[in-house]
């Protein structure tokens, strides 16, 4: 990245690493047919935020304290997982209503207090509505070291229960078979993906966090049926898009980092969707008239 400026090096490493470490929990939810389960841990965080800006307010901080928004920001995703599994055991509701329910109501919360955060003295400075769309931009060495770290955690619980999750993805019920714990596995799961979607609040964006959780994974899903390659293939395209939206960004200032790096993803998903060897458009085409 030799000829840019040192904030525009920081913003790409950052989104390369949140890009690789959504790729990675994008594939264990995409496995496990919970893609929709990232955008109700994204929705969730909204009030976690808005609650954690007013504490801080109470406790006579600034409000705008990273630390203490990431926080809240987990704690939203961890209520959020509580209420869904809480719903779904107590009224026996599908995953997919149960997640919707979580959704509507968190982001219907978290809006009502941005709503009133904004409408006070301090809250057009605080800056909270940035966490909804992103903001690249706005990033700094710290938010690129917390990228790095939950990257490497996840790599390096993914590494250790290679086996166990694997198990967990293609044949739950044979897992629990040879007696491994897939509740604890599922925890483990919903927890690597709240990790991800908290530490790309700041370059993507609760709303788009999504799309780059699953797209890369989707896009690794084509291109081949084996667990560990997927995983790999799924980071490389999440952090390959995370440099190449945060580079077009740069060239052209008033497009979002955050929309741009999921337009990048879209755009390597597409061509996964064409290009891929066994499962494209082209290769169908061809077996279908060889």
């Amino acid at each position: 990245m030799l000829g840019l400026d040192h904030n525009t090096q920081v913003v790409a490493a950052a989104a390369a690493l949140t890009g690789a470490s959504a790729g990675l929990a994008g594939s264990l939810l995409t496995l496990r047919e919970r893609a929709l389960l990232g955008d109700a841990l994204g929705h969730a965080t909204l009030p976690g935020i808005a609650l954690a800006y007013m504490v801080s307010l109470w406790l006579g901080g600034s409000g705008r304290e990273p630390g203490i928004l990431l926080a809240g920001a987990a704690l939203g995703g961890i209520a959020g997982l509580a209420c869904l599994t809480a719903i779904r055991r107590a009224a026996r509701l599908s995953d997919d209503v149960a997640m919707a329910i979580v959704l509507g109501s968190f982001f219907g919360f978290g809006s009502a207090l941005l709503t009133l955060i904004q409408s006070s003295p301090q809250g057009h400075a605080a800056g909270l509505a940035t966490l909804v769309t992103g903001h690249a931009a706005s990033m700094i060495t710290e938010d690129a070291i917390v990228a790095a770290s939950i990257a490497g955690i996840c790599i390096a619980v993914i590494a250790l229960m290679s086996k166990e999750l694997r198990l967990l993805c293609f044949d739950e019920a044979f897992a629990r078979v040879l007696g491994r714990r897939t509740a604890w596995l599922d925890a483990l799961v919903l927890a690597i993906a709240t990790a991800v979607v908290v530490a790309g609040l700041r370059s993507v964006g609760l709303v788009l966090i999504v799309a780059l959780c699953i797209m890369p994974a989707a896009a690794a899903r084509l291109l081949t049926d084996r667990f560990g390659r997927m995983l790999t293939i799924a980071a490389a395209l999440g952090a390959a898009s995370g440099v190449a939206g945060t580079l077009v960004s740069a060239s052209a200032p008033d497009l979002p980092a955050g929309a741009c790096i999921v337009l990048a993803a879209a755009a390597l998903f597409a061509a996964a969707v064409v290009f891929a060897p066994r499962n494209g458009l082209i290769a169908r085409v061809r077996g279908a008239h060889p």
